[in-house]
């Protein structure tokens, strides 16, 4: 009976470790991502959207035909451009905000049958966890506030790390044995309050921010 589980055991491992498949590539992914901003005073608000430009490793561990657990390495940048009315000048006034994530996305590909000759659908659904790696106010590094005139870095104006949800869907093309192309869109969406310099240095009240982000996501995998 021992001998027979064992077998079984083995062979169950033997049938899962064949039908594993991982898939490596790369990725671009530009983007336009804004700022969700509001606050209970001073009346923080999105302004504009920027255009970023991401893209990183991707991972696909296949756990069946069609289903692919899907993580990876990303460089992707975030930000936007926000107001808020300064009590202190009397005047509204504007902040543009870069920030460069590094981040890892932890989502599941599901894939259709083929739809047309070496070429599937997929729809991605999951999150991302990263930290912001660098920033940048106006363009610069460093940020004077035109109240107070104090000097802050301006990636310490933000928690370093982010959470956010993942939704997304593409097409994939196989081109050889190996080689698959793909072309997605996906939506973004930050979960955690990232401010750390209006509550904080400037005294606002209930401020919330935080990151959307819509993505062209183009891809080859080896």
């Amino acid at each position: 009976m021992k001998k027979a589980l064992l077998a079984l055991l083995i062979s169950g491992a033997t049938i899962g470790a064949a039908s594993a498949q991982v898939e490596i590539g790369l990725k671009v992914s530009p983007s336009i991502t804004h700022l969700r901003a509001n606050s209970l005073e001073n009346g923080l608000q999105n302004e504009k959207a920027k255009l970023s430009l991401g893209g990183g490793l991707i991972v696909d561990y296949f756990f069946g035909e069609n289903y692919a657990f899907s993580t990876g390495l990303e460089l992707t940048g975030k930000g936007g451009t926000i107001s808020y009315f300064d009590l202190q000048l009397n005047a509204r006034q504007q902040q543009k905000i870069g920030l460069q994530y590094l981040q890892v996305p932890v989502t599941v590909k599901l894939f259709t049958n083929d739809i047309a000759t070496d070429t599937k659908l997929y729809f991605q659904l999951g999150g991302t966890l990263g930290g912001v790696i660098a920033g940048r106010i106006g363009g610069e590094k460093y940020y004077t506030d035109p109240a107070t005139t104090e000097k802050s870095k301006a990636s310490k104006h933000v928690i370093i790390p982010d959470a956010g949800l993942r939704a997304g869907l593409g097409v994939e093309r196989q081109l050889g044995k190996n080689t698959k192309v793909l072309a997605g869109l996906s939506y973004h969406r930050g979960l955690l309050n990232i401010d750390n310099y209006f509550e904080d240095s400037r005294g606002f009240k209930e401020v919330e921010l935080k990151n959307s982000e819509f993505a062209l996501d183009l891809g080859i995998k080896f």
